[in-house]
C-alpha cells in the first residue's frame, strides 16, 4: 500500500469509516473531512483527524489540502439519496459537482491523487442493448439526477487529468452495504431491512421485489480503494461482484420470516442491475470475496450489536465467517 498522508471526504459515514479506519490501520495519517450531516462523529476512528467541513467550502478545503500535504484524497462524500435528488436536482448538483470540483481543487493543490466514488448502476441506467453485468465499455444514460451528477464527477476528474495533471481513479461502485450502514439513514436496503427485522416490523418492497442490484460488502470495497491508490491512474473502475440479486433474495438472505408489505416502484427505479468486475481484477487483482450471504448476517450482527450498546462505537467490517481467503 502506497503511504503518506490520506483526506477521506465523507470520512464519519458508512464506506468512509470503514475506509479511514483501514488506513489507520496501515499506519497512514488520516484527515477526515465530514459535515456530520449524515456521518457520525463516532464513526471516526481512533488517531484519525477529524475537520467538521463542508466539501463545498473550496477556501477551506484548499487550506486544510496545503496545510497536510496528502498523497490521496479519497472523496466519497455526496449527496447519495436518488429521492432526494429527484425533488431537489440543484442541491444534488451543488453537493456532488460543485462539491467534487472543491475537491480537485484542493488536490492539485497539493499534488495528491483522487480516489473519487461513483455509481454503478446508477450510471449506467437501463436501456435496450444494455449488457447486464455491464462493463465500463458500456454507454452511460442515468435515469437520476443523482447518476447525472456522479458522472458528471468523473467528467471533471478526466478534465483535471487533462488540464493540470492531477491523477484520478473513478471508482463506479454497486450497491455497497455491511456494519456502519444506517438503518434509519437516506439509502442502503440491506441495512433498512435489518432494522425492520429487529424492529419485528415487516419491512416494505418497492415494485414486485424482483428488480436486481449487485450487492458488494463494505470490507471488499475498502480493499478496492486501497488497490485504486496503489494502480494506475486515468482508470474508470467497476467494483462489484457481477452477480444479479434481488430484493426478495435479501430477504431470503436475511432469514426472513416477515411477509414484506409491497408498495409501488418508485420513479427512477432500475430493473436490472449488475457490474462486470473484470478490469478491476486485470488492473488491481481484485475481486469481491465475501458471498452475500456472509456479508448479511455480519451486517444483521452490528446493527443489533448497536442496538444494544447504542453510545458505544459501531462495529467496522471485518471479513465475515464464510469469505473467501484472499
Amino acid at each position: 500500500m502506497p503511504g503518506g498522508t490520506a483526506i477521506v471526504t465523507g470520512g464519519a459515514g458508512f464506506i468512509g469509516s470503514n475506509l479511514a479506519e483501514a488506513l489507520i490501520a496501515a499506519g497512514r495519517e488520516v484527515h477526515v473531512v465530514d459535515n456530520l450531516v449524515h456521518g457520525q462523529e463516532r464513526n471516526v476512528p481512533p488517531g484519525a483527524t477529524l475537520h467538521r467541513m463542508d466539501i463545498r467550502e473550496q477556501a477551506h478545503l484548499r487550506d486544510l489540502a496545503e496545510r497536510v500535504r496528502p498523497t490521496a484524497v479519497f472523496h466519497l462524500a455526496a449527496q447519495a439519496d436518488v429521492r432526494k435528488a429527484l425533488e431537489d436536482p440543484a442541491y444534488d448538483a451543488e453537493v456532488n459537482i460543485t462539491g467534487t470540483i472543491s475537491v480537485l481543487e484542493a488536490a492539485r493543490a497539493a499534488g495528491a491523487r483522487v480516489l473519487f466514488a461513483s455509481t454503478g448502476g446508477a450510471g449506467y441506467g437501463e436501456y435496450e442493448g444494455l449488457p447486464v453485468p455491464s462493463p465500463e465499455t458500456a454507454e452511460t444514460r442515468p435515469l437520476s439526477h443523482y447518476g447525472m451528477s456522479k458522472m458528471a464527477g468523473e467528467g471533471y476528474c478526466g478534465l483535471y487529468g487533462r488540464l493540470y495533471g492531477v491523477e484520478s481513479v473513478r471508482l463506479r461502485l454497486g450497491n455497497v452495504y455491511g456494519p456502519r450502514q444506517d438503518p434509519h439513514g437516506e439509502a442502503g436496503v440491506v441495512a433498512i431491512f435489518c432494522g425492520r427485522l429487529l424492529d419485528g416490523v415487516r419491512p416494505t418492497v418497492f415494485g414486485d421485489g424482483r428488480q436486481t442490484r449487485d450487492y458488494v460488502y463494505v470490507g471488499d470495497v475498502v480493499q478496492a480503494f486501497l488497490a485504486a491508490e496503489a494502480g494506475p491512474a486515468g482508470e474508470t473502475v467497476n467494483v462489484g461482484t457481477g452477480v444479479e440479486s434481488s430484493v426478495l433474495d435479501l430477504l431470503e438472505g436475511l432469514g426472513d420470516d416477515l411477509e414484506p408489505e409491497f408498495a409501488p416502484a418508485r420513479a427512477g427505479e432500475l430493473g436490472r442491475s449488475a457490474l462486470d468486475p473484470s478490469r478491476a481484477e486485470r488492473l488491481w487483482g481484485w475481486r469481491a470475496l465475501t458471498p452475500l450471504g456472509a456479508g448479511l448476517r455480519a451486517t444483521y450482527a452490528a446493527i443489533a450489536r448497536e442496538r444494544t450498546d447504542p453510545e458505544g462505537r459501531p462495529q467496522a467490517a471485518t471479513r465475515p465467517e464464510g469469505a473467501a481467503a484472499a
